[in-house]
């Protein structure tokens, strides 16, 4: 039996015109933001197939720069964001990229910095608002939102993936995915574990203490539940 939830008839709510191109657009700046660590001090963001060519007719870029500045699908200040965001003292800008015909026509590149770290993030808008992200600085990942989100990039040690979910076991929070990717043998390992229920500020502080980290981000659920 397939489920359909009341958000797959009637979509998101959203400020306009298109659900791909602008709900899941602000999603995806919202995802990016967040595995960044807060807003970009600059950005720029590269648009592949219907994106590009329907980008500002569709005010998928305002979406997307209105969700690097915390600006949910929802929010009127859309229409507004790029004045919102040099307000905020952000610096964007958009250029057109050619993925080739395997990407999602609705793809976008970011480039974002942040107090000297800049993270590479790809994903696109796969439809009635839902987002997928597929890569994190060269690794493969699958994220959608869905869940509310640890996204840690470790140095590759034994105990590590253990020392993680014991964490998340003592806050008595069920875990819904987790995936581990590694460049090498002792080299860096990127883990994205989704979860049931928020990530609280102490599971993060305690992950800090260890030497092995090389960062960890809150990724928070912007869509599903």
């Amino acid at each position: 039996m397939i489920l359909v939830s009341l958000f797959d008839i009637l979509g998101p709510v959203m400020v306009g015109p298109s659900s791909s191109h602008t709900a899941g657009a602000c999603r995806l700046g919202l995802v990016a933001r967040a595995i960044l660590g807060g807003m970009p001090e600059r950005a720029l963001i590269r648009l592949h197939g219907s994106f590009a060519a329907t980008g500002d007719g569709h005010g998928t870029k305002r979406a997307i720069v209105g969700g690097l500045i915390g600006l949910p699908p929802d929010d009127l200040r859309l229409r507004e964001a790029f004045h919102e965001a040099e307000d905020a003292g952000m610096e964007w800008s958009f250029e057109n990229v050619d993925l080739g015909d395997d990407a999602h026509p609705n793809s976008v590149v970011f480039e974002l910095t942040r107090e000297g770290e800049t993270v590479h993030i790809t994903g696109a808008s796969i439809g009635g608002g839902r987002i997928e992200v597929t890569e994190l600085n060269g690794f493969p990942v699958s994220l959608g939102g869905d869940y509310h989100t640890l996204v840690v990039l470790a140095r590759d040690e034994p105990g590590t993936i253990m020392t993680i979910t014991s964490r998340f076991a003592a806050e008595n929070i069920n875990l819904a995915t987790m995936r581990v990717d590694r460049t090498g043998r002792h080299k860096d390992a990127l883990m994205t574990i989704e979860a049931d229920a928020p990530i609280p500020d102490t599971l993060l502080e305690d992950l800090r203490e260890f030497s092995w980290l090389r960062w960890a981000r809150r990724v928070e659920q912007v869509a599903g539940g």
